[in-house]
């Protein structure tokens, strides 16, 4: 069986700078799989690679064993593979209910149309639903320029989900969000996306909740991969502990 997302030889650069150079990755269906690394180590570049935003300068990238590469970034959502951002991507003129119903539209094949109000053929019914799963729907009716950071990140999460993706990619989750509400935040997407079929992929610097989240850890440094297995043992190593959580001895 063909795992759901396979990389293979992914090169990128930015003039003298490695981005990625040689990643193989493969994951299988239903995995929960944190890429952890420092800054620039890689990370989003590969997540950025995969939802079409880059173009690797080499390598190979397959869904379900079809090739997404030189896809837009539209089509391959269109293909399963969302995505959440480190930054919300967020109408903060509009309401958290808005900028669903806007998500909701634009995930048909036919996308939103000027001639179709967002909240037509069960929009407001899917909308609603998941900003009910997400703990939201106190802010519906809020501008999303009220709303503080924590709750911005569970909307974009949330529109992400409203095209059914089979791969789910998250960039920093929990960045922005306080201490405190770092667990239930986390807490609340993996229960929302409990019912839902897709495979997670996300980027985290705080180890606390990849070893308290993720099957599985991918470890980033300088473009390569340098570790990949169960949290533990990735956490453990030396190259991890030296290069990614500066905590050798």
């Amino acid at each position: 069986m063909n795992p759901v997302l396979s990389a293979r030889g992914l090169d990128k650069r930015f003039g003298a700078v490695v981005a990625a150079s040689g990643i193989d990755i493969d994951v299988p269906a239903g995995q929960k799989v944190s890429l952890i690394g420092s800054n620039g180590a890689g990370k989003t570049t590969f997540i950025n690679m995969v939802t079409g935003y880059l173009k690797p300068d080499k390598g190979a990238i397959t869904l379900d064993g079809e090739s997404v590469v030189g896809l837009s970034p539209r089509a391959i959502a269109r293909r399963g593979i969302c995505r959440s951002f480190q930054i919300p991507q967020l109408c903060v003129e509009l309401t958290a209910l808005e900028n669903m119903l806007v998500a909701c539209a634009a995930s048909e094949p036919t996308g939103l149309a000027a001639w179709s109000a967002p909240e037509e053929g069960g929009r407001q019914d899917r909308a609603e639903e998941l900003l009910r799963r997400f703990g939201l729907s106190q802010y519906g009716p809020r501008p999303v320029s009220e709303l503080p950071g924590g709750v911005r990140k569970l909307l974009d999460i949330a529109m992400a989900l409203t095209r059914k993706p089979r791969l789910l990619l998250l960039d920093e989750p929990t960045s922005g969000v306080s201490a405190e509400e770092k667990f239930p935040a986390m807490d609340r997407v993996m229960e929302a996306l409990s019912g839902e079929a897709a495979t997670i992929v996300f980027v985290e610097h705080d180890m606390e909740i990849v070893s308290a989240y993720a099957d599985r850890v991918i470890a980033f440094y300088s473009g390569s991969v340098i570790a990949d297995g169960a949290p533990a043992e990735v956490l453990g190593q030396d190259e991890v502990r030296r290069y990614v959580t500066g905590s050798a001895a």
